[in-house]
Formats: C-alpha cells, structure tokens, sequence
C-alpha cells in the first residue's frame, strides 16, 4: 500500500504535490519523494520519513515545473530503510521516465532475470517499482518509432506491461518532454482516480490513489481509471485514454474498504464511509447470534477507522456507544509500520484507555480488523487495567487467515493470528471474553449494497483466494523463506526506520528532448 499522485497543471507544481501527499500520508510513512519536470530537465527529492520531515523550503525551491509526479512509501517489497528505494525512480532510456507506484509485483523475481537476460538492463535496488520502471522502459522503446513519442506508442507499451507483469500497479510516470502517463493492472487491485480544474489558461488534469487527495485539492473528481485502461496527458493539457488489457477484470482489493482508505474517499463509485456504516450492520447481526441480550452496557470504537461500524453495532443493538480510547494523533498507524517489535511499543503510545468510562462495565471493543493479534492484545488488557468486568472483541473484518500478496504487509501466515486456529482460540490469545468476527459473504455484500456492480474483489487475506491466479502453496512458501535475511532480521523490518533522520536524495537529472 502507498500513496501516488501526478499532475498536469498551468502552474507550478510542486506545492500542490506537497499538498496532495500530505492528505495521502496515511497510506504510506516509511519515504516521500516528488520529481518534477520543467523543460527538458527533471527534478526530484525523496527520503526517508513523512512528508512534512522530508521535504523543507528549499526542497521545495529546487522543485520547478508544472507537471510532477509524488508517492508516500509503505514497504512490502524490498528494504524499508533504504533512502534509495523511496520513490519515484528514474530511468534516463528512452526518452527520460521516472515513475511511482502503489502495489506489488507478484512476478518481480522473473522479471529481473529477463531484465538481466532478454532486455539487458541492470536493476540497482531490491524494489519491484524499480523493475516495474524498466519493464516500462523497454516497452516504450519496442513501441516508438524513431525519435518521438505519440499516444499510439504509448499505449502500445503499456500494453507490453500488462502482458508481462503480474500483481498489482498502479502507476503514475512522467516521460521528458512529453507528457503524464498513468495505469491501472487488469484487475484494477489498487485503486487510481482523475481529477480534473478548470482554469482561465485551460484544463489540469490530476491522477492520484484516493479522491480526497483530488477533491481537498480543489479539483473534481471525474472518474475512476478503470482497470487495465492507461491515461496520457500531454504538455499542453489533453487528455488520451485507452484500454490495454485483453480481458480486464475489476476486483478492488476489499482491504482498501475496511481499513486502507480514507474515510472521506469514493472507490470505484462507493464511498468508503458508507461501507464501514453497513460492515457495522452486518456485524451487529453477527453479534446478536453470538452473545446474550443484555451482556454488552458499552460499544467502543477503537479510533479512527473503526467508529462507523461502532456507531452502527452500537445503534442496533440498543446499547450506549461512548469513546473510552483516547488517540494520540501524533503517533502513525501502528498497522503499516514496518516490523513487530515497533507495532507493540507504540500501541500503548498511541491509545489510553479512560478509566471512567470501564469501570465496572461490560465493554464490547469493535475494531476494524485483527491481523497479527498484538494490537488488539495490547487493547483488551488496556480495558481490563481499566476497571472493565469483561471485555468482549468484535472485528468488522472477518479473521486474516492468509498473505495479501499484492501490496499489504502481510507476508507470512506465522504473523497471522487468526491462520490455523478456531475464533475461541484467538480470544484466549488476545485475552477477551469472547470474539466476534464478520463473515466474509457480509463484507462484500456491505461493498455490493451501495455498488451492485461490483461483482468481484479480491478478498484473498480472507479467503485465500488470489484473483490473479498465479499464487501458488509453493510461492507462498517462498515469500516466507525470503522475509528472513541470514542474519534473522525482517527483510522488510526497517528497524530504526521511524527513530532516525530522514536520509536526503537531492537529484537534479538533465537529458535532451528531441
């Protein structure tokens, strides 16, 4: 999961990348990076940290040009502590591309070896984006005709990419003096939507991973890119759109709904807030089969993300919904960062329980989901120091029992607290009375109630079941094998990631433009 964002505009850039990322942060902490174009010269600086750590004044002097490209980095391919794999990458054949993107390769190994092999182009960094920037690359230059570029060719490229990449991408790319393109994989995984602001000097165009970063930007939103189509905006402002797959499928990643997006965002014509209203529906039903009347006096949230589905299972089940869990908001989201060890220290950073408000009481806790358990462990002794008489759990999600592969930090089924044991075993684990869990089939209907047509998702950290179809018992093993480096340290670990400073990459990349 990152955030990526593009813009074509009729003014200076830089600013409003800045701006567009910060209401993005949530889908990536670990590195920022914003590139721009102005003539014939690229311009980018990234590092390691959050926006507003990465990025100073005179970063943001040395960002000229009105058409840019940013992402907010959350590692699940390569090393998170490495300033070199914050994004956007750049590539200087054909042409002039740098390029950011917001998924994962589930092919990235073979890719590198015809990288080496077939294409004979050397990938420098352990980040699939990087191999995702050459496989482009190498489609572009099989596609162009002699020095220039036109849509056509572009296309054709992505093309390419689609039939040579597996996984999920979605991509923003600036290419010397030509142009934005962006595009979504066959099966539209991640998420990417258009914006579009009409100015007195003509139309802007935006691309970005959720639409809050469109709308709070002043822009309006237009549509969702749909899977497998790419979008080419050119200097002057017009937009070119095409389908390049031969049989797109949309299956959103359902992830995205529960926890991922924000609240305030619209994916593929349904509003995030609305889902988790209706997850809370569902879940109350759940609830009223599994306890006794009258064994609940209080629903809490855990904040922020899961108080829809409060509010709703609170309202259905008659019972008062009061905030025991105080949010400290100056701590990140303890999901997406990077190694166990930091997740549990900040749990107890990030949330105080209220005496007041459990003392003496029956408390049900509704979360958005339950991955590794140790949140939610953390959670439930919380309430019991504070005074609660028993503390029941509920999880909007149904249980995590299996790796997402295609951009969430999930890759063992060793980290996943609910894969081979029974609900009642893991309420013993986290500590709770009892444990409700939502069913798989409600999920998606609380999705397909505000969207009939979405008739496929990717639920495959639910069910098991990967909707690219090349995920295999054996390749799953090997992602296990791979998150251990020689030394046992986590592959993507990151240790010391959030505590140290951010590591500066100043580029300033100059080629010609024919």
């Amino acid at each position: 999961m990152c955030g990526i964002v593009g813009v074509v505009s009729k003014s200076p850039v830089n600013q409003l990348l800045y701006d567009s990322l910060l209401l993005l942060q949530h889908r990536g902490q670990d590195a920022a990076g914003i590139a721009t174009a102005n003539g014939s010269s690229f311009f980018m600086h990234k590092g390691n940290g959050m926006v507003r750590d990465v990025f100073r004044t005179r970063n943001m002097r040395d960002l000229p040009g009105n058409i840019g490209i940013g992402q907010v980095r959350y590692p699940t391919a390569g090393s998170a502590s490495s300033a070199e794999e914050a994004q956007p990458f750049y590539v200087n054949a054909p042409f002039g591309v740098l390029l950011a993107h917001n998924g994962n390769l589930t092919n990235s190994p073979q890719l590198r070896d015809e990288m080496f092999r077939i294409d004979r182009r050397h990938i420098n960094t352990k980040s699939d984006t990087e191999v995702l920037l050459n496989v482009l690359a190498h489609e572009l230059q099989r596609a162009s005709t002699g020095y220039s570029l036109d849509p056509d060719a572009l296309f054709k490229a992505v093309r390419g990419v689609h039939r040579r990449a597996r996984g999920s991408y979605a991509v923003v790319s600036l290419i010397a003096g030509y142009g934005m393109l962006g595009f979504r994989d066959p099966y539209g995984i991640r998420p990417l939507c258009i914006g579009r602001n009409e100015t007195e000097s003509g139309t802007e165009w935006m691309l970005a991973s959720e639409s809050v970063a469109l709308e709070n930007i002043g822009f309006e939103f237009v549509r969702d890119v749909a899977p497998g189509e790419a979008i080419f905006v050119d200097l002057d402002g017009n937009l070119s759109a095409r389908q390049c797959a031969e049989a797109p499928t949309l299956s959103p990643c359902i992830f995205e709904y529960v926890y991922l997006a924000r609240p305030d965002s619209v994916l593929d014509g349904v509003p995030v807030y609305d889902v988790r209203l209706r997850m809370g529906d569902y879940l109350a039903e759940r609830i009223k089969k599994e306890l006794p009347a009258g064994a609940i006096d209080v629903v809490m949230p855990i904040p922020d993300s899961s108080r829809p589905a409060a509010m709703q299972v609170a309202a259905k089940l008659g019972v008062e919904y009061r905030e025991g869990f105080f949010k400290n908001r100056y701590v990140g989201r303890t999901f997406i960062m990077p190694g166990q060890a930091v997740r549990k220290k900040s749990v107890r950073q990030k949330l105080n329980a209220m005496g007041v408000e459990f003392k003496g009481r029956n408390v049900l806790i509704v979360d958005d989901s339950i991955v590794r358990g140790t949140t939610s462990q953390e959670i439930v002794q919380m309430a019991r120091d504070a005074g609660a008489s028993k503390v029941y759990f509920a999880s909007a999600a149904p249980p995590v029992r299996f790796p997402n592969v295609y951009g969430i930090d999930m890759p063992t089924r060793g980290e996943l607290v609910a894969h081979g044991r029974t609900d009642e075993e893991v309420a013993a684990i986290i500590g709770a009375d009892a444990l409700i869990y939502q069913r798989v089939d409600d999920m998606v209907q609380a999705v397909r109630d505000i969207n009939p047509e979405l008739s496929r998702f990717d639920a495959s950290c639910f069910n098991g079941e990967y909707v690219t179809g090349d995920i295999t018992a054996d390749y799953l093993d090997s992602l296990e094998r791979a998150k251990q480096l020689p030394n046992g340290l986590e592959l993507n670990g990151a240790a010391g990631t959030g505590a140290t400073e951010p590591v500066q990459n100043q580029l300033h990349l100059q080629m010609p433009v024919e």
